[in-house]
This record gives C-alpha cells, sequence and structure tokens, in this order.
C-alpha cells in the first residue's frame, strides 16, 4: 500500500511532529485575532484538554489499527503520539494553575479536593508523568519487563480523562459520549488481546515475531 510505504519514509515524522503542533498554531492564531470568544482562558484551557484527550485515544488506537491492517509500520509513531498527549495535558495543566490560580497552590489544592472533575483530571496528569519520563529507550532498556507493567497506567489515564470530561460538561453530552464509546471500545480492543491467543499465528504476530528474530 502506498500510505503505508509513505509512513515508512525518513521524513514521516517529521511531518508528523509537526502536524500535532497544528492545534496549538490554531489556538494561538486564534487568540492573536481574538476569536476566543467571552471567556479566552476557558477557550484554551478546554481546547489543550480536549486535544491531549484526542491524541490518548489516537495513542490507544496505534496497536488495534496495526492489528486491523496486518502491518505495524505506524507502531514507530507511537512514542510521538504519547508525548503530545503529555505536551497538551501540560498546556492544559498550566493554563489552570496559572491563569484560573494564579500559581496559588492552596486554592489549586482546595480546588482539586472539592470539585470531583478537577480530582479526576489532576489524577490523569499526574499518571501521565512516570508515562512520560520512561517514554525514552534508556528507561525501557533499565525498566526491562516492569516497564509494561508501568504502562499499563494509560488504561487508567484513559478512564480518568474521559471521566473527567464527561463530568465537565454541563448541557451538551455528545462529544463526550463519543469520546466514551470509543475509549471504551478501545480498552476492550485490549481486554481481547491480553487473551490467550490462537495456535495460528496472525499476519501481524508473524511480521512481529520476523522482526524480533532479525534483531
Amino acid at each position: 500500500m502506498l500510505l503505508i510505504q509513505s509512513l515508512k519514509s525518513p521524513f514521516a515524522k517529521p511531518v508528523l511532529f509537526a502536524l500535532c503542533l497544528v492545534p496549538l498554531a490554531l489556538l494561538i492564531l486564534r487568540g492573536f485575532t481574538g476569536d476566543l470568544g467571552a471567556n479566552p482562558v476557558e477557550a484554551i484551557t478546554h481546547e489543550t484538554g480536549e486535544w491531549a484527550l484526542r491524541f490518548l485515544l489516537i495513542t490507544l488506537a496505534v496497536s488495534p489499527i496495526c492489528h486491523w491492517i496486518g502491518d505495524g509500520t505506524i507502531i514507530r509513531f507511537r512514542r510521538m503520539l504519547g508525548l503530545y498527549v503529555f505536551f497538551y495535558a501540560c498546556c492544559h495543566f498550566l493554563v489552570w494553575f496559572v491563569a484560573d490560580h494564579s500559581l496559588n497552590f492552596p486554592d489549586m489544592l482546595e480546588d482539586i479536593i472539592d470539585r470531583p472533575y478537577i480530582t479526576l483530571g489532576f489524577s490523569a496528569f499526574v499518571s501521565l508523568i512516570p508515562l512520560a519520563v520512561t517514554s525514552n529507550r534508556v528507561m525501557i532498556r533499565k525498566l526491562g519487563k516492569r516497564w509494561k507493567s508501568l504502562h499499563k497506567l494509560t488504561y487508567l489515564v484513559t478512564i480518568l480523562a474521559v471521566l473527567h470530561f464527561v463530568l465537565l460538561v454541563k448541557a451538551d453530552y455528545l462529544e463526550a459520549g463519543i469520546y466514551a464509546v470509543i475509549a471504551i471500545y478501545l480498552l476492550f480492543q485490549r481486554v481481547i488481546k491480553n487473551k490467550p491467543r490462537s495456535r495460528k499465528p496472525t499476519q501481524y504476530n508473524r511480521l512481529l515475531q520476523l522482526k524480533n528474530s532479525n534483531q
């Protein structure tokens, strides 16, 4: 397939890196043009949070897509996508902490304790930190088998992030419902994946075995 071949190009990662910055660039542009509505801070907080959730779901979808198409090429982009989840989550947190709470720690902690949706969102953000810190090859080698166990936190982060968004919504639940359905489906795919496999290897599994044998 032409698409698969293009994804193997050395230019694929730089292009994806630039594309992942487009939402932030558009948000900055809207800020300069005064297109963020009556409450710019709230708009920026919501946009960065939503993009963190979107990238989280995209990252979670990488492995199922590889199984569906029988090709593991896009696995090479998963780490970058995961780091963009953390990047947009950091933007989301910093806007909330700086603009809403003026770097006031006691005020921030009170907000986290008093409002359940913020408790969930902050918990998701904190859970992302060890995932981002251990995403490099050095930490993967250092942690060994423990790395996979640690990165199962991604599933917890997904649940917390979706619940955070659902509780945040006050009127139109359609978008939140869509995210929730996608998250449930992707997590269900993980449950299926972790079940005992058939003796007959799939094309995707054969490709992974061949790749491992050549390393």
